[in-house]
Parts: C-alpha cells; structure tokens; sequence
C-alpha cells in the first residue's frame, strides 16, 4: 500500500522521514514481523471480476478450525506480527468471525476487516462496534449497476454504501476502496465525488493485479494514460486534503511505481522538497511482498502476498508460520527478500529500483511466466526511468495490444 497522504501532508509540514520498515522476524511486541492478510473464509456471497481467491457461494472444506486460528494467531504474536487484515471469501460469512476478531484485539493486534459490505446491517453494525475494528475497508466498483455488474448481485452497491454509512455514523473509520479496469474507468470522478459527499475519510485506489479472476479479465484493465491521468488526480486530491486540519486519507495499492511518478511530480511543484520525499520514498522501499506483508488462506497455506494463490510456501498447520516466513530455501521467497531484487527487463536497467523494489512481481509472472521479468504494468516512460531507446515511448502505449498478443501465444 502506498500512502500518498502522508508524503502530501510531509511537503505541507515538514517533519523527520520515518525510519525504514524493519524486517520480519523481530522480538516478541516490537512489530518486526509482516502485515498478514488472513483469508479466514473462502466463501462468499458475491461474484467480483477481480476475485483473487475465485471464491463462490458454497462452502469449502478444510478450512481452519477456531482452535488452528487461535493457535497460529499466538505464533504470529510471538512472532511480532503487529497488523492482521481479516479477509475472505466475505470474512462476515464465517460464524465464529467476531470471536476470532475480539481475540485479536485482545492480544494487541491491528484488527483490519476487509469486506464486501453486503452483510453489515444495524443488527451487523452492533458486533462490529463492540468488537472495535480499527478499520473497516469496503469496496466499491462503481455508482448503481455499475457495482453491481461487477458483483454479480443485483441491489449490493446500495447495500455496501449502507455499510459504509453505517460505520461513518458508528465512529468506526473505514474506507472505500476502488478497483480500476476498463470497464468502470469511467466513474472514477463519480467515486471521488461519492467519498467526498458521504464523508469517507479514506479513499484506496487499487490497480488491477492479475490473479484469480483479475487476470482472467486482465485485457478490461485500463491503459496507462488513463492511469497517469488518475493519478495526477489523485495527487491534485490528496495535496488539497493535506493542507486541512482533518483532510481525507488517499492511499493506491498494487502498483508501485506510484511512488516514482510522485516523486516526478513533486520535482515539478515543489523542487525544494524532492530531496525530502526521494529519502522518503526510499525508507519505504516499495513493493514487500514476501517481506513486509504476508497472505495465510483459509486452508492454511502460506503465500508471499493475497495475490499468489497460486504458489504455497508452507502450511501453518504442519510448520508454524514464523518458521514459513523464514525460510529462504524456496528460490521464490528468497529473491522477494533480496534486495536489490534481481529483477530483468526495464525494471532491472530502472534508476529508481530502490524506490519500487520491482514493483508486483505476480505481474510478470503471470504474463510470461518468470516472477523476475519486468512488470508489464509500469506506466512510467524509458526515458523518465532512464532508459533510452531512439526517443520511443513504449511505456504509454495501451496495455490491450501486448496483453492480447501475450494471451495468444
């Protein structure tokens, strides 16, 4: 996740750049160990598009039990895990969710719930209070039928911004979160305007990540001028909130390049401070998959991020994860957390590598079958990375050309 707020709100009021992220495995209580998005459930009640899981409305067998959950969840204590993201499926589906959630909480961890939205009623509303989420994150695709085409469900875009309100007037702070593609492009501003109207203190723009059914449908994802104009929207946005006592939060995720045209466009506006926010970026280091965030799926297996289903490093009913996170044995994982990584392509001829980190990895392997090949959804020019190639820009031509060719072979 990038957040974009907070380099807006470091140009406005400047303060220290914070320190690098730590690498997994500290001590006991000191945060060392990865963010972990746990899908507890892989049953849903919707039918998104851009489904990493490819979740369905039946129930799935082999998931972890209430005891395996609390007994991993002791682990990732001790193993300094400090923010777990409770996810699906519909997380709100499994019956002893709020009983998993309260023991986090009690434990001391960040408790995130990421959810469709389509079940949290007034009747919903009073458990989620009582358990005290620190943050709510709700997604939606579009105004009206356009949510509800991408759902699969008739009436569940007014039953998510339902949600929505209802945690806005319960003090519970929750976001909205959009995925942009082809087909939903068009409402990006209808969004905007939407957080705004209802008074959403954060809003999460996310990139289409090929996995699951994101990329069975990856040719609907837009081109790339339409993501730097989006961007230079979203930067627009997020420096008029940062100058407010109690602006909202703007925050995009799956791609990480968003760091490196930020800091383009902060030595266009603000050349005194792109020193500042570079030093900055840098700490942050990019992309942490396999590193700083961690995916457990419902049946156990351990995967560098949400988005790599497809490959298991481990099962925390048969290795604790702690010892799974650590495990550098398996090629995969072990150059996730090399760094620089040895990624291939433009990404590795990149002057801000140290910045991205390669940016998403299962990009480029779903794409050609190599997680080290450049990540085909970088939307910076040759010549902005540094590259030259006869004045070319390759780099903003649409994505559906080479995505067509790439699935014909």
């Amino acid at each position: 996740m990038f957040r974009l707020s907070q380099y807006m709100k470091a140009i406005a009021s400047p303060a220290p750049a914070p320190a690098r992220r730590r690498a997994p495995g500290g001590k006991p209580g000191q945060g060392g160990g990865p963010v972990v998005i746990w899908n507890l459930i892989r049953r849903c009640n919707l039918l998104c598009k851009h489904c990493y899981a490819i979740s369905g409305n039946v129930d799935f067998p082999g998931e972890l039990s209430f005891g395996e959950v609390c007994a991993v969840m002791d682990d990732l204590k001790a193993f300094g895990v400090p923010v777990l993201i409770l996810s699906g499926g519909e997380p709100l589906l499994r019956p002893d969710i709020y009983d998993i959630s309260r023991r986090a909480k009690e434990m001391g961890f960040y408790v995130g719930l990421s959810t469709n939205g389509v079940l949290i009623n007034e009747a919903a509303m009073e458990d989620l209070a009582a358990v005290g989420y620190d943050y709510v994150g709700i997604s939606l695709d579009g105004i009206g039928e356009v949510h509800d085409a991408f759902r699969g469900m008739k009436g569940a875009y007014d039953k998510s911004l339902k949600a929505l309100r209802l945690c806005r007037d319960h003090g519970i702070k929750a976001g909205l979160r959009f995925t942009m593609t082809e087909d939903n492009a068009h409402q990006f501003e209808d969004m905007l305007k939407l957080a705004a109207d209802e008074g959403i203190g954060k809003f999460y723009f996310s990139h289409l990540v090929y996995a699951g059914r994101g990329n069975k449908n990856r040719m609907d994802d837009t081109e790339r001028e339409k993501t730097r104009a989006v961007m230079d929207r979203l930067f627009e946005l997020a420096w008029e909130e940062a100058r407010k006592e109690n602006g909202r939060e703007f925050v995009t995720g799956n791609n990480d390049a968003d760091g490196v045209y930020l800091l383009m466009w902060v030595k266009r506006h603000f050349p005194h401070k792109a020193e500042m926010i570079r030093t900055m970026l840098e700490r942050w280091g990019g992309n942490q998959t396999g590193v700083n965030i961690a995916n457990i799926d419902n049946l156990g297996e351990v995967h560098p991020d949400t988005m790599w289903w497809h490959y298991n490093l481990g099962n925390v009913r048969e290795r604790p994860f702690s010892e799974i996170w650590m495990d550098t044995s398996d090629p995969v994982m072990a150059g996730l957390k090399q760094r620089p990584r040895l990624v291939k392509g433009r990404c590795a001829q990149c002057r801000y590598l140290a910045i991205c980190n390669g940016n998403t990895r299962v990009r480029a392997m779903q794409l050609t079958g190599d997680p080290w090949a450049e990540d085909p959804a970088c939307y910076l020019t040759d010549e902005e990375i540094g590259l030259e190639r006869g004045g070319a820009r390759l780099s903003v031509t649409p994505f559906r050309g080479r995505r067509k060719a790439a699935a014909e072979e």
